[in-house]
């Protein structure tokens, strides 16, 4: 059976959308003038490694490699709207996604631990719910700052490129005509979304954290942070799992909650966006076929 989370994949970036596939990546973005820019570009080798057959070691590898293309395609569709020509690469690449990162994990994993172990030391709350508490606590950041940020006008057009990158690829694989027309019939969620990939990583998180039970404070917040790429690495094994057994009801069962939280991080896109999602796909294919 093909691979599917590792065959396509992608993501919005500003006033564009990037689609990954196994050898070449390509961002297509709306420039100012209103025509579509493209940029092609292969990717690292490691996609093409024996990681990638390596069950949850692969994933923690390329998550990372896959947040410095991501923080790379935001930094060129954000060049495209200045008309600036700076690369985000190398230490400085690798500066902003440790500071991106070091952020993330203090306020979902660090704040809800230590807000958990306050009230295991101050209300004498048993550690069991002290954990269980935390990991809701953790979810509930989680949404909340999905939330809030929607209502930002940048991050609400960003939203709306998200839901052109998911029609796109349902429709291409239904097999489907890749026009603006067509594609806007398809779903705006999709199993393999990142969001998908975030909210697992967190339920996942309530389950093992709450398991580990009583420990000091200090041992509590170490374990939030070495645990997190042995969690990525279960979550995107589970991901490519569903992915592969979307046909299973069980399996739709399952993945209900990660197709409701893409209502929070997708918008309906207009007919111009989808344009450029449809181009960013297609320019992918092209390079794909090229590095063949």
């Amino acid at each position: 059976m093909e691979d599917r989370i590792i065959t396509y994949g992608g993501q919005a970036v500003i006033e564009g959308v990037m689609m990954r596939g196994q050898k070449a990546y390509a961002i297509a973005m709306r420039a100012p003038d209103g025509t579509i820019a493209i940029h092609t570009q292969k990717l690292a080798n490691v996609y093409r490694s024996g990681i990638t057959k390596i069950p949850f070691l692969r994933g923690s590898i390329l998550l990372w490699d896959a947040l410095g293309l991501g923080m790379n395609a935001l930094t060129i569709s954000a060049n495209t709207q200045t008309g600036e020509d700076e690369k985000l690469e190398g230490p400085a690449l690798y500066l902003t996604l440790g500071l991106s990162l070091t952020l993330g994990i203090g306020l979902f994993f660090l704040l809800p631990a230590g807000l958990g172990g306050l009230a295991e030391h101050y209300l004498g709350w048993s550690p069991w719910l002290n954990n269980l508490v935390e990991g809701v606590l953790r979810l509930l950041f989680l949404v909340a700052y999905i939330w809030g940020i929607s209502f930002m006008p940048d991050v609400k057009r960003l939203f709306m490129y998200h839901g052109a990158e998911h029609k796109t690829i349902n429709a291409f694989e239904a097999g489907a005509e890749l026009t603006p027309e067509v594609v806007a019939k398809y779903p705006i969620e999709h199993a393999r979304c990142g969001t998908a990939f975030l909210l697992t990583l967190v339920l996942l998180s309530i389950l093992i954290f709450t398991a580990l039970g009583p420990m000091p404070i200090v041992w509590r917040l170490l374990t939030r942070v070495l645990f997190i790429p042995i969690l990525a690495g279960i979550a995107i094994e589970y991901i490519r799992w569903t992915a592969n057994h979307l046909d299973s009801p069980f399996v739709q069962m399952l993945i209900k909650p990660n197709l409701a939280l893409q209502h929070l991080t997708t918008s309906t896109p207009d007919n111009s966006m989808l344009e450029v999602a449809i181009a960013s796909f297609q320019s992918m294919r092209k390079a794909e076929q090229e590095a063949a």
